[in-house]
């Protein structure tokens, strides 16, 4: 499975400078938001294949929501066996309808506790916001939350994917690192991730003999 994780900058590559069948090699497209509606439209039209998406801190500027994605924020969504939470928005340093306290944020969290019990975990955590602590900054609206460290170090996912720190600030803002035993993605602009298919050869231990691995800028 190949997935296109989109945001904050919509790109040239997949917009302007588009090319009739560079999103066809796409299963899945995931944005962690503030990024147009239009833009999102353009990528699930031409891409045939569903675009999940979080919002992003600034887009309470919606006039309304992009035609053909559907929205995760608050939810456990299965795609092809994956399972993704999706927890959108920002640290709240001014009014805004996607913009939460650290305790309004754990509220989300206590909220989706049973879905994620039920279903054993999830795969991708999909957010707007990076962890508190990792790869954000020291100001208030760009500030990471504490209790996402808690997530993950109790379900321990595959993929941990977010934007929001934008990686033209000038700061060594890495797209990929390591938390524990999970990727950690900075999706500013995009970045294309691969999984083992979903009918990936199964070992012995009941993993998959294919390695999860994500590509920077690459296709």
């Amino acid at each position: 499975m190949r997935i296109l994780a989109v945001s904050d900058v919509e790109s040239r590559r997949y917009f302007e400078y588009y090319k009739p069948g560079s999103l066809d090699k796409f299963d899945l497209i995931l944005s962690c938001g503030d990024l147009h509606p239009e833009y999102l439209e353009f990528l699930v039209t031409m891409a045939h294949c569903p675009l999940l998406y979080v919002h992003g801190n600034h887009d309470d500027r919606y006039d309304r929501e992009p035609d053909g994605c559907v929205c995760i924020d608050d939810r456990l969504f299965v795609y092809r066996g994956l399972r993704i939470v999706g927890l959108g928005g920002s640290r709240r340093y001014r009014d805004g309808k996607y913009m939460y306290t650290e305790r309004q944020m754990k509220g989300r969290l206590f909220r989706l506790g049973w879905r994620l019990r039920r279903s054993g975990g999830f795969d991708i955590l999909l957010t707007h916001a990076p962890l508190h602590g990792l790869n954000d900054l020291d100001d208030l609206p760009h500030r990471g939350f504490n209790c996402f460290r808690r997530l993950l170090d109790r379900h321990r996912p595959a993929y941990f994917i977010h934007g929001h720190v934008h990686r033209n600030y000038g700061l060594q803002i890495p797209q990929r690192c390591r938390y524990g035993d999970t990727t950690v993605i900075n999706a500013y602009e995009y970045c294309i991730i691969e999984l083992p298919d979903p009918d990936a050869p199964v070992s012995k231990d009941g993993t998959s003999d294919k390695k999860w691995r994500s590509v920077q800028k690459a296709d």
